[in-house]
C-alpha cells in the first residue's frame, strides 16, 4: 500500500502559499519578523535540497495598512490598492534581505487574473517561471492589488491568493501545494464552532460531501480566504496532478515536518484529469 505521506519527501517543485494571518502579529497588524525568518530558513532548505520552490505570499495590504497607521481593514477599493502599493515593496524589501542572509536570490512576480486567462500572458508567464527556477531563483508571487481593481475588489474569485497558488502549480505543474492557513486543516465542520467536528487526514476524491464543508467566512480581520477557498484551490491543483496539503501557518516549521511525512495538516491527492485545460477549468469554477 502506498505511503502517501512519505511520498512527500520526493516532491521536486513545491509551491507554498502564506496567508497573511501567518505573516502578521494578530493584535496590530504588522509583520511578525520572527516568523518570517523562520519561513525563509525553511524555504531556502528546501531549495538547498534542489527543490524548486515557489512562494504565493499574502501580506502585501496588511502591511501598507500598517505603515499607513490604518487601524481597522480598509473596505473601499482605492484604499485597499494605495495599501497594497505601499505594501508590496516593503514586504519583498524584507523578503529579499532574509533570503540574501541565506545567499538565495528571489524574483517578484506579480500577476493578474488577465495573466491566466490570456494565451500569451500565460506561456509569458510560464516560462519566466521556468527560467527563474532553473537558475535556482525563488519566486515570490502575489497579485497585483496596486493596480487590478478585478482581484482587489472580488477577493473571493482568488480567494486570498488560495486560488492563484493553485493555478500556479497547475501552470507550472508542480508536484505539491501547500497551504498554510490559520486552522489545523479540513474538519467536517468548524471547530471553532462544533466541538463535535471531526478532522479530516487524507483526501482522496473531492466530492459533493468534501466541498459542502466549505466555509465562506475568513477566521481573521486581515486574511480574506476561507475554507471555500481552499476547497476550489484543491480541485484546481489535484485535478492539474499537484497533492495539496492544508496545514496550520502558526508555526512554519511545519513546511518541513509535512516534507518529512509527518501526519500534519489534511492532504488532498492529486487526481489528475486526462484532458486539463487550466483556463476551461478555473472558468467552469466561475473564477
Amino acid at each position: 500500500m502506498t505511503d502517501f505521506r512519505a511520498a512527500l519527501k520526493n516532491k521536486k517543485r513545491i509551491v507554498i502559499k502564506i496567508g497573511s494571518s501567518s505573516l502578521t502579529h494578530k493584535e496590530t497588524g504588522r509583520l511578525d519578523l520572527r516568523k518570517l525568518e523562520v519561513l525563509v530558513r525553511e524555504l531556502c532548505d528546501l531549495s538547498n535540497q534542489g527543490k524548486d520552490i515557489v512562494l504565493v505570499s499574502s501580506g502585501a495590504i496588511a502591511t501598507g495598512r500598517a505603515a499607513l497607521g490604518l487601524k481597522e481593514k480598509p473596505t473601499e477599493l482605492r484604499t485597499k490598492q494605495a495599501c497594497a502599493a505601499v505594501g508590496q515593496a516593503r514586504l519583498m524589501m524584507i523578503y529579499q534581505k532574509l533570503f540574501s542572509e541565506y545567499n538565495h536570490v528571489t524574483a517578484q512576480i506579480l500577476l493578474t487574473r488577465n495573466t491566466m486567462v490570456n494565451g500569451v500572458n500565460r506561456v509569458n508567464a510560464r516560462n519566466t517561471f521556468e527560467e527563474l527556477l532553473s537558475m535556482g531563483v525563488i519566486p515570490i508571487v502575489n497579485e497585483n492589488d496596486s493596480i487590478s481593481t478585478f482581484e482587489t475588489q472580488f477577493v473571493d474569485k482568488f480567494g486570498d491568493n488560495d486560488t492563484l497558488s493553485a493555478v500556479v502549480a497547475a501552470m507550472i505543474k508542480a508536484d505539491l501545494l501547500i497551504l498554510m492557513s490559520d486552522i489545523d486543516g479540513l474538519y467536517t465542520d468548524d471547530p471553532n464552532r462544533n466541538p463535535d467536528a471531526s478532522f479530516i487526514e487524507t483526501v482522496d476524491s473531492l466530492d459533493e460531501s468534501i466541498l459542502g464543508m466549505g466555509r465562506d467566512t475568513p477566521g481573521t480581520s486581515v486574511g480574506t480566504g476561507g475554507m471555500k477557498t481552499k476547497l476550489t484551490a484543491a480541485r484546481i491543483a489535484t485535478a492539474a496532478g499537484t497533492d495539496m496539503v492544508i496545514a496550520n501557518g502558526a508555526d512554519f516549521h511545519n513546511i518541513h515536518k509535512i516534507m518529512e511525512g509527518k501526519k500534519l495538516g489534511t492532504l488532498f491527492l492529486q487526481n489528475a484529469k486526462e484532458e486539463f485545460f487550466l483556463i476551461d477549468f478555473i472558468e467552469s469554477l466561475g473564477i
